[in-house]
C-alpha cells in the first residue's frame, strides 16, 4: 500500500499562512484561533486520500504545529485575547448588550474569566445607557411610541437580555429626553 497520502499534508507553513489571513480578516482570541485551524485540520483530514494511519499522523502533527503557531503569534502579539475582549466589549456594551451578556460572549470566544471580568464596563451608567441603546431598538420605555398594552413585557425583555430589575426600572422610568441624551452620549464615546 502506498506509504504517502495522495493529499498533499498541512505543512506549519500552511498552517502559519492561514493562521495570518484569518488574524488579517477577524479579531481573534488564542482559543478562536485554534478552533480555525483545527476545523482546517479536521476538513483536510476528512478529504485526504492515501493511508489511514499516515493521515491520522500527520493531522496528530497539523494539531501540535497549530498550537505552536497559536502560541508564537501570541508571543509576538498578533493575537491579544485582553485587546480582543476590551474592543469587544466596548463594541457590545454599545449595541446594547448587557454586562452578563458581554461576559457569557466573550467567554463563548474563548477569554479567560479574569480578562472578561476586566474587559466588562464598570459603571452603572454604561450599564444603563446599553439598557436604554436596547429599548430604544425594540422601542420600549422612554422610546415606546404606543401605549404599554401588557404590564411587565418591557420589564421581562430587559430582564431577558440580562440587565438588573434594578437598571431595567430605570431605563424604563426615564424621560424620552434624559434617555435619549444618555444614548447618544454614549454612542459618542463621552460615557
Amino acid at each position: 500500500m502506498n506509504e504517502t497520502p495522495d493529499t498533499p499534508a498541512l505543512t506549519e507553513a500552511t498552517l502559519h499562512e492561514a493562521a495570518l489571513a484569518h488574524l488579517a480578516r477577524y479579531g481573534a482570541t488564542e482559543a478562536g484561533l485554534l478552533r480555525v485551524l483545527e476545523r482546517r485540520i479536521l476538513r483536510w483530514r476528512r478529504t485526504a486520500t492515501g493511508d489511514a494511519e499516515t493521515l491520522d499522523r500527520a493531522a496528530a502533527a497539523a494539531r501540535l504545529a497549530a498550537r505552536r503557531i497559536v502560541a508564537q503569534l501570541a508571543a509576538a502579539g498578533g493575537v491579544d485575547d485582553a485587546a480582543f475582549a476590551h474592543a469587544r466589549a466596548a463594541r457590545l456594551n454599545r449595541s446594547g448588550r448587557s454586562r452578563r451578556a458581554i461576559a457569557a460572549h466573550l467567554a463563548a470566544r474563548g477569554v479567560a474569566p479574569e480578562i472578561a471580568a476586566a474587559s466588562l464596563p464598570e459603571t452603572a451608567e454604561s450599564e444603563l445607557a446599553a439598557a436604554l441603546i436596547l429599548a430604544r431598538r425594540r422601542r420600549l420605555g422612554p422610546f415606546r411610541t404606543v401605549p404599554e398594552t401588557a404590564p411587565g413585557r418591557e420589564l421581562a425583555a430587559l430582564a431577558r437580555a440580562g440587565f438588573s430589575r434594578v437598571i431595567a426600572e430605570q431605563a424604563l422610568a426615564m424621560s424620552p429626553d434624559a434617555a435619549l441624551a444618555l444614548v447618544l452620549r454614549v454612542r459618542r464615546g463621552d460615557a
